[in-house]
């Protein structure tokens, strides 16, 4: 079971975004909110009995990522280290899938379900990217609907948000995901 040692609230472009700790990794990201008393709010329920402080250098580190990645999507995450401790082994592998994705990059529901083995697994990859706890860094946002459709989407100001997020990134919105490897699995 993770060991939460601390969280910290800051301040991006989208809003006021928290972040947790622990020695075996990040615990859990939150997405901005629109203040910080509903981010801090937020964070307190979602990490029962454990203090606001400043975090330690390689947290802040992390904290520098998303701070760019929500401002000009240049953040890179993909070697954060995560604690996996409380995260089911389905929800790992689709998460994994995700942290592969770059910036301005997107998949769909359904691209990742096909890596995992099969299509019809596309509803339980939206089920476990909707309570992804480490977002940005597992970036749930670069994954759409099929065709492109904006959907899915459980962070503050829903798929707007994730519009936003995936325009920061100078990703391609249209039709079709810009599937960044379509044929490789």
């Amino acid at each position: 079971m993770a060991q939460i040692q601390g969280f910290a609230l800051f301040d991006t472009t989208l809003g006021w975004a928290g972040i947790a700790w622990g020695e075996m990794g990040l615990a859990r990201v939150q997405l901005p909110d629109a203040s910080a008393a509903d981010t801090r709010a937020r964070m307190q329920r979602l990490c029962v009995g454990v203090a606001e402080r400043a975090p330690p250098p390689e947290v802040q580190a992390v904290v520098a990522g998303v701070t760019r990645l929500l401002a000009d999507g240049t953040g890179d995450l993909s070697r954060v280290r995560l604690d996996w401790s409380e995260v089911p082994d389905f929800h790992r592998r689709v998460y994994e899938i995700a942290l592969a994705i770059p910036p301005g990059r997107t998949l769909s529901y359904g691209d990742i379900a096909l890596r995992l083995g099969d299509v019809a697994l596309s509803r339980a990859v939206g089920q476990a990217l909707g309570r992804n706890p480490f977002a940005p860094v597992v970036p749930c946002h670069r994954v759409l609907g099929a065709g492109g459709k904006m959907t899915g989407f459980s962070a503050s100001g829903g798929v707007t948000t994730k519009q936003r997020m995936l325009l920061i990134e100078n990703a391609r919105l249209g039709s079709e995901p810009d599937l960044f490897d379509r044929w490789r699995c």
